[in-house]
C-alpha cells in the first residue's frame, strides 16, 4: 500500500475511519498516568489527539497526510508552530505535536520519552505484509516500559477488501505478545453499526480492544 493511497483518500475526503467524536473504548479503557507522553501512529485528525491532551499528556500523533494535519488543527481553532526534524515535518500546539512523515522513519531517538501507545486506527489500516512490519517497527523503537490501548476489528477478509483490515486475536498475540503483554479488555459485535460492512455482504464484525504493556 503507496503513500498515494492515503493522499487521494484525504484529498477526496474518503474518511470513513475518521470518528466525529472521541472513541469510546478509549474513554473506557485508558489508564495510562497523565505523565506518560503517548505516541499515536497515522492518527489522522482523530479527536482522540485532543483527549488525550485533555487528560494531561504530551501527545505525539505521526500521520503522512498533510492534509489531515492541517484539518486537525484548523478544526481545534489553534495555529501550530511549525519546524523540521529529520525527515519529518513538526507542527506543535500546546501539549500536541503532529509529526507529518512516514511513520517507518521514526527512530527510537523520537519516541525515547514516549511511555505509552494508542492505536485505534493504524494496525488495521495496513495488508498483512505492512502490520509484520509496522509491529516489528514499534517493538523496535518504542522503550520497554510501553503501555496503552490497542483496538482492532475482526471480520472474514474473502467478503471483502480492506482497509480498514481484518486483524485477528490470534495475529494480534503473534505480532505482539512475544515482546509485550497483550490483554483483551473488551469484544463486541459491531455489523448492526456498519452499513459499509453490511452493504459488503459482511456477516461478522467484531470490535476489540487490547491493553499493551511492556514485559
Amino acid at each position: 500500500m503507496q503513500p498515494e493511497f492515503w493522499h487521494k483518500k484525504w484529498e477526496s475526503n474518503q474518511i470513513g475511519f475518521h470518528l466525529p467524536e472521541v472513541n469510546p473504548y478509549l474513554q473506557r479503557h485508558w489508564a495510562v498516568p497523565a505523565t506518560a507522553r503517548v505516541l499515536v501512529p497515522l492518527c489522522g485528525k482523530s479527536l482522540d489527539l485532543a483527549w488525550l491532551a485533555g487528560r494531561g499528556h504530551q501527545v505525539l500523533g505521526v500521520e503522512l497526510s498533510q492534509k489531515a494535519i492541517d484539518d486537525f488543527f484548523s478544526e481545534q481553532q489553534v495555529t501550530p508552530q511549525v519546524s523540521e526534524k529529520g525527515l519529518f515535518k513538526v507542527y506543535r500546539a500546546d501539549s500536541i505535536e503532529l509529526w507529518c512523515g512516514d511513520f517507518f522513519a521514526l527512530t527510537a531517538d523520537d519516541v525515547a520519552d514516549c511511555a505509552a501507545l494508542y492505536d485505534r486506527a493504524a494496525l488495521i489500516a495496513l495488508p498483512s505484509a505492512m502490520r509484520e512490519r509496522y509491529a516489528a517497527h514499534l517493538q523496535q523503537i518504542l522503550p520497554p516500559i510501553v503501555r496503552g490501548l490497542l483496538i482492532t476489528l475482526d471480520y472474514d477478509q474473502t467478503q471483502m477488501p480492506g482497509p480498514p483490515f481484518a486483524v485477528s486475536d490470534d495475529e494480534v498475540q503473534r505480532l505482539l505478545g512475544g515482546a509485550w503483554q497483550v490483554r483483551m479488555l473488551d469484544e463486541q459485535d459491531v455489523l448492526g453499526e456498519s452499513w459499509k460492512f453490511l452493504q459488503a455482504g459482511v456477516t461478522r464484525l467484531e470490535e476489540r480492544v487490547y491493553r499493551v504493556s511492556g514485559q
